[in-house]
């Protein structure tokens, strides 16, 4: 319980720190160039995407920025597909931050099963560091991956990702960012390991998609 004290006391520290920061610089933030989400391809590879959706009440609780949601198939795995969703936020001076996972899925009924950090292979770029979650409902079970990029960056710990956006508002006068997150049920018949190849090889293809709407 101190642990766990000590490390909800030193997040909190540096959030207050990061606002504090934030508020204090120039307001002349750059804000860089990029695609807007809604034309990223609907074709990569052989995996072809379906629209998801995002209503108001989502919307209002992400805040401000750019958003998308989409369940990609792939004739190999048609009936289990894997679902991307992407929240870039342009500039997050003004306490639009982007909202961890582990926050919002066990308030849909997710309960977390396996969390740790890992990575994630893509031709031609070096491994990203990313959360791998295990999340199960009922007798179902759902595998997550998901990080936080910007400039470049994957990391997986969101409290040093707000560390790195302090440092890079300092260094270039920038604080856009995202949150990636993929995921895949794991169905009745198969193991985890194989929900987790479909989701590494769909990863695989999309990671280098990622450029043109998340700032490097």
């Amino acid at each position: 319980m101190i642990k766990k004290n000590g490390r909800f006391l030193l997040a909190a520290f540096l959030l207050i720190l990061a606002t504090v920061f934030l508020h204090g610089r120039s307001s002349s933030e750059i804000i860089p160039h990029s695609k807007p989400l809604a034309q990223f391809p609907m074709m990569i590879g052989e995996w072809n995407a379906k629209v998801l959706e995002i209503n108001d009440d989502e919307r209002s609780v992400l805040g401000a920025g750019d958003f998308m949601a989409r369940r990609w198939y792939e004739p190999a795995h048609m009936a289990v597909p894997v679902d991307l969703f992407i929240a870039y936020f342009p500039s997050q001076r003004a306490g639009q931050t982007m909202h961890s996972p582990k926050n919002c899925m066990p308030g849909e009924g997710w309960l977390p099963l396996e969390s740790t950090y890992n990575w994630l292979e893509a031709p031609g770029r070096n491994a990203l560091s990313v959360n791998r979650y295990v999340l199960g409902k009922g007798g179902a079970r759902m595998l997550v991956f998901y990080w936080y990029q910007a400039h470049s960056r994957a990391v997986a710990n969101e409290y040093k990702a707000r560390l790195f956006m302090v440092a890079d508002a300092a260094r270039m006068n920038r604080t856009d960012g995202a949150l990636v997150r993929i995921n895949t049920m794991v169905s009745p018949d198969e193991s985890l390991q194989r929900a987790e190849a479909r989701l590494r090889g769909f990863a695989a293809q999309m990671i280098p998609q990622l450029d043109e709407y998340i700032p490097r």
